[in-house]
């Protein structure tokens, strides 16, 4: 599914989910002015589309002082953006995904648990099949 095809619901939806990924379907109903099957119903569709690719807890940084977030930048050979992609999408460490038009093919924001987590992490990313380059910042701190 594309944003294209999704409505005003739908994203409501989403920007809801973002907001409070724990609200209950009776309290987003509510706040939709729709039922709770309908709530349900819309979520298993984006969840089955692709469009809500999963749920997850975030942390504040000062409840976790070891974690280590960056930004990698990455360089795709040839026709394996969509395997990358993919892969990319499974690694949990992945945050979010980006496309970019500068002189990187992909963004990924990184948050792993500690220094080890993320050296793993990163080295996973560049040993993967189409990843040809990498460059990757840390981020210290957020303003």
């Amino acid at each position: 599914m594309t944003t294209d095809i999704m409505d005003t619901i739908d994203r409501k939806l989403l920007a809801l989910l973002r907001k409070d990924g724990r609200a209950s379907l009776s309290a987003l109903a509510a706040e939709l002015n729709v039922s709770r099957g309908t709530v349900q119903n819309r979520i298993d569709r984006l969840t089955r589309d692709g469009v809500i690719s999963g749920f997850t807890v975030r942390v504040t940084e000062a409840d976790d002082p070891h974690a280590v977030r960056a930004i990698t930048m990455i360089e795709i050979t040839g026709q394996k953006t969509l395997a990358a992609v993919k892969a990319l999408r499974g690694i949990p460490e992945v945050r979010a995904l980006h496309t970019t038009n500068g002189a990187w093919d992909l963004v990924a924001e990184l948050h792993a648990e500690n220094l080890v987590e993320f050296e793993r992490v990163l080295r996973g990313i560049r040993a993967m099949d189409g990843v040809s380059k990498s460059e990757t910042s840390l981020l210290l701190t957020t303003l």
